[in-house]
Parts: C-alpha cells; sequence; structure tokens
C-alpha cells in the first residue's frame, strides 16, 4: 500500500454554473478576471495564480433555484482588497460581507451569479 507522507493541496478548482457564458462576462468584467486563452468545450479557465480557477457546464444536474455554493468558502488573493472592493461595488456586484481585517489580511465577500460566495483578500508579500 502506498502512503502519501507530503500533504497534497488543490491544484485546480472548478465551479459549476447554471449559464456559462452570463458567469464568464460576470468574471471578467465585474471580478476583473482575465481568461484563458485555451479553455475545453463547456469551460471557461481563468488565468489565476498559483490555482487556477474555472467556470463549466455543470457535470450533474442542479437544482433550478438557489445559491450552489453553499458549504463551500473560496478565497481569492488580490493585490488590494479595498481598491477591489470599490471596482466591484462601481461595476455593480454584490457586496456580501463588508471590507474587514481578518487572520489573513484586509478581506470583503462578494456574490457571483450563481450565489456562490467569493472572499477577496489582500495577498501577502
Amino acid at each position: 500500500m502506498t502512503t502519501i507522507t507530503t500533504p497534497i493541496g488543490p491544484d485546480f478548482v472548478a465551479l459549476q454554473v447554471r449559464d456559462l457564458a452570463a458567469s464568464r462576462k460576470f468574471y471578467l468584467e465585474i471580478f476583473g478576471f482575465e481568461a484563458s486563452e485555451h479553455c475545453p468545450p463547456g469551460a471557461v479557465i481563468f488565468k489565476t495564480a498559483p490555482i487556477p480557477l474555472a467556470l463549466r457546464n455543470p457535470l450533474r444536474t442542479l437544482p433550478e433555484t438557489g445559491p450552489l455554493g453553499v458549504g463551500m468558502s473560496l478565497w481569492i488573493a488580490c493585490a488590494d482588497a479595498d481598491a477591489l472592493h470599490d471596482l466591484i461595488v462601481k461595476r455593480g456586484g454584490t457586496i456580501l460581507g463588508p471590507l474587514a481585517d481578518g487572520p489573513f489580511g484586509r478581506f470583503f465577500v462578494a456574490a457571483d451569479p450563481d450565489g456562490y460566495a467569493i472572499t477577496f483578500h489582500t495577498a501577502r508579500s
């Protein structure tokens, strides 16, 4: 039996969405992400580091209503949480949790079109 002695963590995150085109547009225009040039059919991959983030058509049947991200917490590092917060508000995004200071630095929580709560925090140098 093989035993893993070194912790292995996530190296790719994909969120299932109800409307891929609408969610892609939202992540580009409201959150300010940049899409990769190479995306498989039914998905969009963003240029995020160190872990790629993707949106994709569902792999299984999703509920017709309600948020999809219940029980999931996704944190995304950014250069300046305050500036990104203000930009998302200016672009019409929904803020679920105000700017605050926490164990990982300055952060806030925003909603995407499918109800995923995305926490953006200022990356530590």
